[in-house]
């Protein structure tokens, strides 16, 4: 999958995402911080990952393009360090809802109160 047309949103923290075959995602930026492929939020291997708090409020500040397979967004918190592909983009948004309930349940078991983004 290729996108078509990449447009970040910053006062509703959305990056919206619109692929070659007519898929269109719309991601919220907490979503993309919590689902980071950098080594820090992945770990270097299965079982490495590092659950993510706190992160409700995260905007993006910059959509940089690498190459013509991947963006590296930078968030406010300072964390720039995730390239994201084409390929793990798409798989984002298609997994969106799993993954997203993944995401809570594991904050859940691990006590921690989510806040209501702004």
């Amino acid at each position: 999958m290729t996108p078509t047309e990449i447009h970040l949103k910053k006062d509703s923290k959305l990056l919206i995402v619109s692929f070659d075959d007519d898929s269109k995602f719309q991601y919220s930026c907490e979503y993309l911080r919590v689902h980071s492929p950098s080594a820090a939020v992945k770990g270097h291997g299965p079982g490495q990952e590092k659950l993510q708090v706190g992160k409700e409020q995260v905007a993006i500040t910059a959509v940089d393009p690498i190459g013509h397979y991947a963006v590296r967004l930078v968030f406010d918190d300072g964390h720039d360090s995730g390239l994201y592909t084409w390929e793990y983009l798409y798989e984002l948004g298609t997994n969106m809802t799993e993954n997203w309930r993944s995401y809570l349940d594991r904050l859940a078991a691990a006590g921690y109160a989510r806040q209501k983004p702004e």
